[in-house]
């Protein structure tokens, strides 16, 4: 049986999952690429406890490489797909672009961040979706409370201990919440200022927020975050924040120095530019089996595709219904996804992807959460442990899951750490300085 060249485009959950799956249930019959920007998965669901110092930002990303043992990887940004020839033009960060060829295809590139053209979002604001974000969120925060409590000045302090975050759902919230719990522990080293100085301020332009979760759980998420004295404006929309005057559309105007950008996400632009069937929004066609489809449902040969760039019917939902973009779906939808490519290279017949959502959790801070499994509602402290003790099972590896569990140990007995690493991001400064003098 001759080898089927496997070329897999992102490295994330559906990425690294697939590839896995597949070697598994294909063995030596499939010669299997991965292709990322990043030499790491993300797992998502940690950002914000490494934001907020609970958990080791290096410990919430997985390294390509050291799980894929016998996979090629390559490190560059997919720039164009052009199917009907079996081609992928990927270009590196350093420089100069390669082809790589494939007998068959999975589309796994995820999403980017669906932002708005408002004045002064592209200069100052930035995501939530990579750890280098939830680093650079960190910083961000003890860093500003670091210079408001060195300064005299009341207004510059306001603009300084104020932050906004754009977006209610699931990253924005858990964001939004962790690194409140964060800077309020902060100030326990800063007798200079209060909790009161803190301003957190949430915008949503929906009426609620976590509306995956239902309204009776997102309005008690509501209530908790307002009683901490958070400010959530719903029905509101940032209309401006250039210089970092922040105007929203019902009136409100006031400074601040950070805006954090969660307010959704799209499918990577490269799927809109190639030549496969895409859905209204963007996404990739798919059937429940994960093979590409045209609009009529006829099968795309040698193109698979799942996760948060697909558009897949929801079989447990049905008709009409599609999957929702969820780490629980993606995860599983890569697992079914190796084991069909596997079974279709062997003449075999692939299954449909049917997945029951397990419920949903969320992080408000240490000790505090909001869940919903199997139609259980849970609140308070039994649905941060829920969130913990379900997203530690499911990060990869045995490795990763050993260093999340001893740094929540840690945790416990020495507090989070609150050291900010505000000029990792000028490692040049100091050297130049001192050459300057």
């Amino acid at each position: 049986m001759s080898t089927t060249r496997v070329l897999i485009l992102g490295g994330g959950y559906v990425g690294l999952y697939t590839a896995l799956s597949l070697r598994k249930k294909a063995g030596n019959h499939v010669d299997i690429t991965v292709v990322d920007r990043r030499a790491y998965m993300t797992y998502q669901p940690f950002l914000p406890e490494a934001a907020a110092g609970s958990i080791e930002p290096r410990h919430v990303v997985v390294p390509l490489r050291k799980e894929l043992k016998g996979i090629r990887v390559v490190q560059g940004k997919v720039t164009s797909i052009a199917h009907e020839d079996k081609r992928v033009r990927v270009e590196t960060d350093f420089g100069g672009d390669q082809d790589l060829e494939y007998d068959e295809v999975v589309i796994a590139l995820g999403a980017i961040p669906r932002t708005l053209p408002i004045p002064g979002l592209a200069e100052m604001g930035f995501g939530f979706k990579w750890v280098e974000e939830a680093i650079n969120l960190r910083n961000m925060v003890l860093g500003r409370i670091a210079r408001a409590a060195s300064t005299e000045d009341p207004h510059l302090r306001r603009r300084l201990l104020t932050f906004v975050f754009v977006g209610g759902g699931f990253a924005g919230i858990e964001a939004f919440a962790e690194t409140e719990d964060m800077a309020r522990a902060a100030l326990r080293h800063y007798p200079e200022l209060r909790p009161a100085d803190l301003r957190f301020v949430m915008i949503e332009a929906a009426t609620r927020i976590l509306p995956e979760m239902g309204e009776e759980m997102g309005g008690y998420t509501l209530e908790v975050l307002r009683k901490r004295g958070m400010e959530i404006y719903l029905a509101t929309r940032l209309e401006s924040c250039v210089d970092g005057r922040i105007e929203l559309s019902d009136g409100q105007k006031f400074d601040a120095d950070t805006v954090v950008w969660t307010a959704g996400v799209k499918p990577n632009p490269v799927i809109g530019e190639s030549d496969l069937p895409t859905g209204p929004r963007g996404h990739v066609n798919a059937l429940p089996t994960l093979q590409v489809a045209t609009e009529d449902g006829d099968v795309v040969p040698g193109a698979w595709a799942a996760g948060d760039c697909a558009q897949i019917p929801d079989l447990a939902k049905g008709e009409g219904a599609w999957c929702a973009p969820s780490a629980q779906h993606a995860v599983r939808q890569a697992k079914l996804l190796g084991a069909n490519m596997a079974a279709h290279i062997h003449g075999r017949p692939v299954k449909e992807y049917k997945h029951q959502h397990l419920g949903t959790v969320a992080s408000l801070g240490l000790n505090k959460g909001v869940a919903q499994i199997m139609g259980v509602k849970l609140r308070g402290w039994p649905a941060w442990f829920m969130h913990r003790t379900y997203h530690m099972a499911q990060i990869p590896s045995f490795n990763r899951k050993a260093r999340v569990v001893v740094d929540w140990t840690t945790a416990l007995f020495f507090r989070r750490d609150l050291v900010s690493l505000g000029r990792i991001h000028e490692p040049r400064r100091a050297f130049k300085e001192a050459a300057d003098s």
